[in-house]
């Protein structure tokens, strides 16, 4: 399994991220990932990265779909792959409607069709092709208008890997037909075929196989110690946010997955006591056996049996944020988890 870190600053440390993210590089961590909320963009970061590195891959994590057209996502991904030597992989979902709605002032509306669009049509613009694209959503050249059939004049890259962050079913199944790879993230191994079945029936419809996708999944935080009751209880706050706070009451897609996956009675409690103010009660209410399956916690025993269980899963890849303070003690970290990794492959 390859390893990816997340590039981002902490309190807008940004020369702290950067020699993180130099250090991972050196060590031989494979691909390092952007996020993009309402801060920072996605994209910006890694131009910057591609400068001070030359092997590690770099990608949006996601960059979202509803905030640009796909001519720009198309001509931002072609000029972060040119500037990186090709170490460029676009990531790519719709977010929620808070964030689509609230920040970008977008109708949060047949994300599947809009996701389905902008892929065909980056993919026309990254081939070299005429733009000429007749679509529910998107229709270029606009219709009476002055637009003119363009076609891009960078250099093509018809083979600029695309991932997906989905979640729901339907989007899982798009995930299999269009994307080369996945971005998985509230995901347990042990509930993998609750994802991977969907991937790979929408990859079966475009003749593909779901061993042919590079899937990516968040592993959560590493942190070694023979103490394991004490890594918990700084995890919980973060997975209440997660069921709580990344969505509304009506529209949580990461609550949803977790309550697909058996754990409907807690994702709804930590929901509403989040929901309520009551943010303590809320992180206090995570059972101990969620933070254990959706981290990387405990001795090199028990970090070695659940890399065992991601890879007898089938998942390629395994994005980590180390629990150090310092960058030696991430860096430490990250060196022994390779170390692991190389055990179990």
């Amino acid at each position: 399994m390859k390893l990816a870190i997340t590039f981002a600053p902490v309190k807008d440390d940004w020369q702290a991220a950067v020699n993180y993210a130099i250090e991972a590089e050196r060590l031989g961590i494979d691909r390092a990932w952007t996020a993009e909320t309402w801060g920072y963009d996605g994209a910006t970061p890694l131009a910057y990265l591609a400068a001070k590195t030359s092997r590690i891959h770099l990608g949006t994590g996601i960059m979202q779909i509803g905030a640009r057209t796909p001519a720009m996502v198309a001509m931002t991904a072609q000029s972060l792959a040119a500037l990186s030597g090709d170490r460029f992989m676009l990531g790519l979902g719709v977010s929620g409607p808070q964030v689509v709605e609230g920040w970008h002032g977008v109708r949060f509306a047949r994300p599947l069709q809009r996701t389905r669009e902008t892929i065909d049509i980056v993919r026309m613009v990254t081939r070299g092709e005429r733009l000429v694209y007749s679509g529910q959503i998107y229709d270029l050249p606009l219709p009476g208008s002055e637009g003119k059939a363009l076609r891009s004049s960078a250099q093509p890259r018809p083979n600029l890997p695309i991932y997906l962050a989905t979640l729901g079913p339907k989007s899982l199944e798009l995930t299999g037909e269009m994307a080369n790879g996945w971005l998985g993230t509230s995901f347990i191994p042990e509930h993998a075929s609750l994802f991977f079945d969907a991937i790979a029936a929408g990859a079966a419809r475009a003749n593909r196989s779901l061993t042919g996708l590079d899937l990516q999944v968040s592993a959560g935080v590493v942190a070694f110690s023979d103490d394991v009751e004490r890594l918990i209880p700084a995890r919980k706050p973060g997975l209440a946010f997660t069921l709580g706070a990344m969505g509304s009451r009506e529209h949580n897609f990461y609550n949803e997955t977790y309550r697909r996956m058996g754990y409907a009675d807690v994702a709804l409690e930590v929901q509403n006591l989040w929901l309520n103010q009551q943010r303590d009660a809320a992180a206090a209410r995570v059972p101990d056996e969620l933070v254990l399956k959706t981290n990387l916690l405990g001795t090199a025993d028990m970090v070695r049996e659940r890399l065992r269980v991601y890879q007898a899963a089938g998942v390629t890849a395994l994005g980590v944020v180390p629990d150090g303070e310092t960058l030696d003690e991430r860096i430490t970290i990250l060196a022994r988890l390779i170390e692991l990794v190389k055990e179990v492959e």
